[in-house]
């Protein structure tokens, strides 16, 4: 089969590998139909290697028809229609029963001390082939697949795989009151589709900060006051708290994470660590690394005394500074972790109908066949020729 695989620091391809192979009785094969492209797959483009080898198959957010089921299965079929979810959780240890899917305790990776395996994302989760390929191979097959109905396009539900539970449990873990305000940080998928469940779940004001042109504009389109980091940045807070009554916003999701612009030292130690063999880059971004951490420092600034910090941006440094005193002062409260796909799965399924409240139908910005993936990785990782959410069809 085709697949996309990981040979360096910005170097993806397209190659041809094996198909996979049934391993465990519960396992399912199947054809995927339309794959995303992440901004968590930028990490493994540009600072994750350590944690990679070579031919590595990447991707973590597709859907397709079920080719194949091992003898046990008995919950799909040959021929369903299904998305799975980018964390890999049996559904029924302690974990799951508890909606913390992403903490699943049959695949925690307890050699790196992490949580549930993920498709497609380096050696601390698992090293499990991904979803940018012609096939998939999906354990759990009875627990792990979600059925979706037939005759739809794939854009209708294959954001369920990430995006969309992602984006609900930022909104989720924000606890916006009734009519409250919220500022969203990053206007990438994530932050994008944060805006839309937002206001669609009754936030009275939506804020959303970006320095890209086409991705505040496109908020703009949705009904969020859309604000360019690049003309407020000085006096950012001030026109924040100019909209929300002069406190601040009730709560501030960070979707931005490692990716944030600003502190170069940060920027130059993450560099560094991709110039080091994976020997001792590896521990060096376990033990010592830092992020750029401009955006979660703007989202504390910001946020309401009394309010609350959902992060979805990922974050990967093991000694960042944060600046508890005020954090402590404003009595601010701070929920965070990869999203619980199938927590939130019978939230979001009745919003995928025909009315589209949250617009998923025309949310992707790029369909490209599966052999563009490398183009489409640096266009994506340079923010060129507006995109916010590829897609691929292998």
């Amino acid at each position: 089969m085709r697949a996309v695989t990981w040979h360096g620091k910005r170097d993806v391809r397209v190659d041809t590998v094996p198909d996979p192979k049934i391993q465990n009785r519960d396992d399912v094969i199947i054809k995927v139909t339309t794959t995303g492209l992440c901004g968590s797959d930028l990490h493994l483009y540009e600072v994750l290697g350590a944690f990679l080898d070579a031919g590595d198959i990447l991707g973590h957010e597709p859907m397709g028809i079920v080719e194949e089921a091992g003898p046990d299965v008995t919950a799909v079929q040959p021929g369903d229609r299904v998305v799975i979810p980018f964390n890999i959780s049996c559904g029924t240890c302690f974990m799951c029963d508890q909606g913390l899917h992403s903490q699943c305790e049959t695949t925690q990776v307890h050699e790196h001390g992490t949580g549930a395996s993920l498709f497609g994302y380096t050696k601390l989760y698992g090293q499990v082939p991904g979803g940018q390929a012609q096939y998939l191979r999906v354990p759990f097959g009875n627990t792990l697949p979600i059925r979706v109905p037939h005759g739809p396009p794939d854009e209708r539900f294959v954001y369920l795989s990430d995006v969309l539970p992602t984006a609900w449990q930022a909104v989720e873990y924000a606890a916006i009151p009734p009519g409250g305000s919220v500022a969203v940080l990053g206007l990438g998928p994530i932050g994008d589709m944060s805006t839309r469940i937002a206001a669609h779940r009754g936030a009275g004001t939506v804020i959303g900060i970006d320095l890209v042109p086409e991705r505040l504009e496109r908020a703009r389109r949705r009904g969020t006051h859309a604000l360019d980091l690049r003309e407020c940045d000085d006096d950012l807070t001030d026109v924040v708290r100019g909209l929300t009554g002069g406190r601040g916003p009730d709560a501030v999701i960070d979707a931005v994470g490692m990716e944030a612009h600003g502190s170069r030292i940060a920027a130059a130690a993450q560099h560094m660590t991709t110039l080091l063999p994976d020997a001792l880059a590896a521990p060096m971004m376990k033990h010592a690394g830092i992020d750029r951490l401009a955006a979660l420092h703007t989202a504390i600034d910001l946020v309401r005394r009394g309010g609350t910090l959902s992060v979805s941006g990922v974050y990967g440094g093991a000694a960042d500074p944060l600046p508890l005193l005020t954090m402590f002062d404003k009595q601010l409260q701070l929920r965070m972790g990869q999203a619980n796909v199938h927590r939130w799965v019978g939230d979001l399924l009745p919003l995928l109908t025909d009315e589209d409240p949250l617009g998923v139908e025309d949310f992707a910005t790029h369909r490209l066949p599966l052999e563009q993936a490398p183009a489409a990785y640096s266009m994506f990782q340079k923010k060129r020729d507006g995109a916010v959410k590829v897609l691929f069809a292998p």
